[in-house]
């Protein structure tokens, strides 16, 4: 049996008591100090783990001001401070075993965009992508681009003044904030903007930390110029973090701002900006150069650098092949084609323009410049659907080195040197030698413009001399990057590497150390990042997840590798509603409801059971009464905080395809439930929920009577008390007797020619009997003979609530019948999408030999490929959203239905969609059935009301969740061909 597992380590004191008091005075945000949403918030995109005291969540400026304005209070002065944002960062810049400040939940407004200016006023949590979204609708973007783009918020990317792909052209984040609204350590709120003279005499004269601040940096510039002049590098991506070479602007007008660009929360915290914004670019191309080696790419980039184009990015060969694994590759391997020689390193060239004639002039003047012999070929992007799939290729390449197998994995720590381009090849070649002789795994990809690789070596962190061969690389890593007159943080900011800040910034590091004292006296924001009083953080020093992934025994970790392998890189956090992933993570903004928060809890809760002895592949659990006894008292255990999490889960397995390391909860909440639901009473509803495939042949008995039973308020009542909601009707119709009827016939082992095998699923059959019934008119009408398959149970359900021994017994019954139905090599199709991948997901972990059944586009499309149907449609159009299982886990999900449809002289196009909510259970309990209804709102609602009956939807719970909700029926794409016949 599992055990009852402790909450500590516990908050401090201090803090707790900081906390209470911040309540007294108004504070009117989230407070936390569980150790959930602690655990949660001690990673980010980097190596390290350090647990926070509690968190804060502010609600409103006025919040933020609360926080500061009790810290500056003397009882408080050991209180430390670090402001967070997406929690994207790779070098620990927001991680810290304080008080953890928030911005993102709450504080994510756009409060006013000028069109006819071209700025934007936000507060920091905006998402870019989120800000992009409004920008676009009047033609305008914010130009720093990020991998990370999708969840890095405002905040984040200026407090590390971010940048990425394209900065050549657009500069960096610090190039576009026009004003900001800090908070400083006394509670003053400074609205910082580019002061004339005169202003900046006014802004010294005050007598308060506004004054001191800028009466030092005022007096730095004065002093030490020409110093700031010469020990700068002159490169794109500069020196950032007190941007000493900025303090004055082209203008000559003094810029505060310089200085709180890239401070990662070290001097204030920023809660409001007003950004620069750019007309977005009306033509677009990407010319992809292929090389015989990666070497070549990088010495390549000079010349490429004098053909103009907007920007250049480079992609080794291993991303290349990391990526034909992926399903981003089913997108744009057109582009990428397989000559002789295979490509061992890519260059990407961009090319903007307003004009379609202008563009079409630069891709020519570029492409007689690539005439000769140094490359294998190229291919050219042309329009913004095909450039947006190659970037999103090149976007993904952090996750997609992550994704290697074993446990070595590449991890970022020397990830963002820059140096001058044209060192770039010559500095590669002695940094891949360096790496070389460690023997390691890497992978490279950058902005060869700017003169930035980024680099990832694969190392096990949970092995002994991880650490000491962290310092050896990145000692060695420090000192190419000066031989090569570079900066070691290009672009991802210092936070635990600022430990080389004075090498770097020399005798001009005293002057850090001046601003870091005027602006913290107590040193309480983000200590020992950037500069110090003090000692300044040592790489090696902060404590990391591999040693406490240590800690697992090593079959433990194989079992859960999963939960393991989840490298922060927050994919999951995708603000955008019309993604996939995650849809309790967009519900909630709550980061333990996030595939990477359930995968943090699960490597917790197995830290806690190793330190206590116990093995969860090799437990028992307790008998009835000890489960009974054990439910009355569940407070206090720290797998109740972790069942809280994993309940909130869909599971809608869009993890287990978007995420960039394939973690896939789903299964590890299954595992966690089988497990949880040893110690303690399982809820009557999974019993329920559990027995439904079982249950339904004996219930289609009697049909009215179960429909009338279920609709009876009394009923009702009862299945709330259960906590289900909304069950739905049995048809009515008797499946195998219809089609008999009809002249089909059910799958015995004798098969005609074009014989297919439908798998049935309980969901189709028996509450859209119909829907089944028109799959097999359809295949008739296409020249196929359908045969049913007997109906067993899938097991899917008991899979999904952690009956997993149930669920090894139904696939093993399941799989033996289907295995011997298809022996004679007859395919077996499969209508929902989420139960039939359950056969190559589930039920591939779970059997040797699993039944291969093909979703019903799959086949069609292989069918077509072979012979085209001879058939007259009725022309139309279709919409089409695919289940979130399906368009996350099978490449071809969105092309086999228009290859099918193309086939077939019909039109459709595929509609980007988040999660309808629904997720087989989830939207019929009634607990969660509120949250349901938020996600459906948040992106299918508005496609539903555009689209109308021309809307179509392949899973069974979407055309569930649209009739309960739009008591709209939705069509399945073998309704809509069956209907142009």
């Amino acid at each position: 049996m599992i055990p009852r597992l402790s909450k500590t380590p516990a908050p401090q004191s201090l803090y707790l008591d900081f906390i209470a008091e911040l309540r007294l005075r108004g504070f009117a945000g989230e407070i936390s100090s569980t150790l959930a949403n602690r655990t949660v918030l001690a990673t980010d995109n980097s190596i390290y783990q350090l647990l926070p005291q509690a968190a804060v969540f502010p609600k409103h400026t006025d919040d933020v001001i609360r926080v500061v304005k009790l810290a500056s209070e003397p009882r408080f002065y050991a209180i430390k401070l670090y402001p967070r944002g997406g929690g994207t960062g790779t070098n620990g810049q927001s991680l810290g075993d304080g008080l953890v400040v928030d911005l993102s939940k709450n504080m994510n407004a756009i409060l006013e965009i000028n069109a006819a200016q071209r700025w934007a006023r936000v507060q920091t949590g905006v998402v870019k992508d989120q800000l992009n979204k409004e920008l676009a609708k009047h033609g305008l973007f914010f130009a720093p681009e990020l991998s990370t783009s999708n969840r890095a918020t405002i905040g984040g990317m200026i407090n590390t003044d971010a940048s990425g792909q394209g900065s050549c052209l657009y500069g960096k984040t610090r190039d576009h904030v026009l004003e900001l609204d800090t908070v400083l350590l006394d509670g003053t709120l400074w609205h910082s903007q580019p002061l004339s003279q005169d202003a900046l005499e006014q802004a010294c004269e005050q007598g308060n930390l506004v004054g001191h601040v800028h009466g030092l940096i005022a007096q730095i510039h004065k002093d030490h110029h020409p110093q700031i002049t010469a020990t700068f590098p002159k490169l794109n991506r500069c020196l950032t973090g007190y941007d000493l070479a900025h303090i004055y602007n082209d203008k000559g007008q003094f810029d505060l701002n310089a200085i709180l660009c890239g401070s990662e929360g070290t001097l204030g915290l920023i809660v409001e900006a007003k950004l620069n914004v750019l007309p977005l670019p009306k033509f677009s191309a990407l010319i992809n150069i292929r090389y015989a080696s990666f070497d070549a790419a990088l010495r390549d980039a000079p010349h490429l650098m004098a053909l103009g184009a907007a920007s250049i990015e480079t992609v080794d060969s291993t991303i290349l092949q990391l990526a034909k694994g992926d399903l981003i590759w089913q997108g744009i391997r057109e582009f990428f084609p397989e000559d002789t020689k295979p490509a061992l390193g890519i260059n990407l060239l961009e090319v903007l323009s307003d004009t379609e004639n202008d563009l079409t002039a630069q891709i020519a003047h570029i492409e007689q410049g690539l005439q000769g012999e140094a490359r294998l070929g190229f291919t050219v992007a042309r329009g913004d659907a095909a450039v947006k799939r190659i970037w999103g290729m090149r976007k993904k390449s952090v996750g997609l080195l992550a994704n290697r197998a074993g446990d070595a994995r590449p991890i970022p720590f020397v990830e963002d040197t820059a140096v001058p381009p044209e060192n770039l090849a010559d500095y590669i070649h002695e940094f891949r030698a360096l790496l070389d002789q460690h023997g390691l795994f890497y992978g490279m990809f950058g902005h060869v413009d700017a003169g930035v690789l980024h680099v990832r070596p694969a190392i096990d962190m949970k092995e002994p001399n991880a650490l000491a061969m962290l310092r050896e690389i990145s000692d060695g890593v420090a000192a190419i990057t000066q031989k090569y007159h570079g900066v070691l943080w290009g672009e991802h900011g210092k936070g635990l590497r600022s430990e080389y800040a004075p090498a770097f910034f020399g005798k001009l590091y005293p002057c850090l150390q001046q601003i870091k004292q005027v602006f913290d006296p107590h040193n309480q924001l983000n200590p020992g990042k950037i500069a110090s009083p003090d000692d300044l953080i040592r790489i090696d020093e902060s404590p990391t997840r591999g040693v406490y992934d240590r800690q697992i025994p090593i079959h433990i970790r194989k079992d859960y590798d999963g939960a393991l392998h989840c490298n922060g890189n927050g994919a999951c956090y995708n603000f955008d509603p019309d993604d996939a992933m995650c849809p309790s993570w967009k519900a909630t903004r709550e980061r333990r409801h996030s595939p990477k928060g359930r995968a943090s809890l699960m490597r917790e809760w197995l830290r806690q059971l190793a330190a206590q002895g116990v093995d969860p592949t090799a437990t028992k659990p307790a008998n009835l009464l000890r489960r009974a006894i054990n439910s009355l008292n569940k407070q206090g255990d720290f797998s109740e905080e972790v069942m809280e999490a994993m309940h909130g889960c869909l599971a809608c397995k869009s993890c287990a395809g978007q995420c960039p390391v394939k973690v896939d909860i789903p299964d590890l909440r299954s595992k966690f439930m089988s497990l949880y639901y040893g110690r303690y009473l399982r809820p009557a509803k999974d019993y329920l929920v559990a027995s439904v495939e079982a249950t339904l042949p004996t219930m289609a008995q009697i049909p009215r009577l179960y429909n009338a039973a279920i609709s009876k308020p009394l009923a009702r009542n009862i299945m709330r008390r259960l906590n289900l909601i909304e069950s739905p009707l049995l048809t009515g119709v008797n499946l195998q007797t219809t089609l008999l009827q009809r002249g089909f016939a059910m799958a015995d082992g004798q098969y005609q020619a074009n014989a297919v095998i439908i798998v049935q699923d309980a969901f189709t059959s028996y509450f859209e009997t119909q829907l089944v019934l028109d799959v097999f008119e359809l295949l008739k009408k296409l020249g196929f003979t359908p045969l049913l398959a007997p109906f067993k149970p899938n097991g899917k359900p008991l899979h999904v609530h952690g009956f997993l021994d149930r669920f090894k017994r139904a696939a093993a019954d399941n799989s033996a019948m289907l295995q011997k139905l298809t022996q004679n090599g007859v395919p077996l199709v499969g209508i929902d999408p989420s139960m039939t991948l359950t056969y190559r997901s589930e039920y591939a972990k779970t059997l040797t030999n699993p039944p291969k059944v093909a979703l019903l586009q799959e086949w069609l499309a292989e069918q077509f490929t072979q012979q085209a149907p001879d058939l007259k449609l009725k022309t139309a159009t279709f919409t089409l959203i695919p289940h979130c299982s399906e368009k996350t886990n099978v490449a071809s999900a969105f092309s086999d239905w228009d290859k099918v449809f193309t086939a077939l002289g019909i039109t459709l196009t595929t509609r980007a969609a988040g999660c309808c909510g629904m997720a087989g259970t989830f939207g019929h309990e009634a607990d969660h059935r509120a949250q349901s209804e938020q996600i459906y709102a948040q992106s299918w609602a508005k496609i539903v009301a555009e689209q109308g009956e021309n809307l179509l939807a392949t899973g069974y719970s979407c055309r569930c969740q649209v009739k309960l909700i739009d008591q709209t029926t939705l069509r399945h794409p073998v309704q809509a061909l069956l209907a142009c016949l």
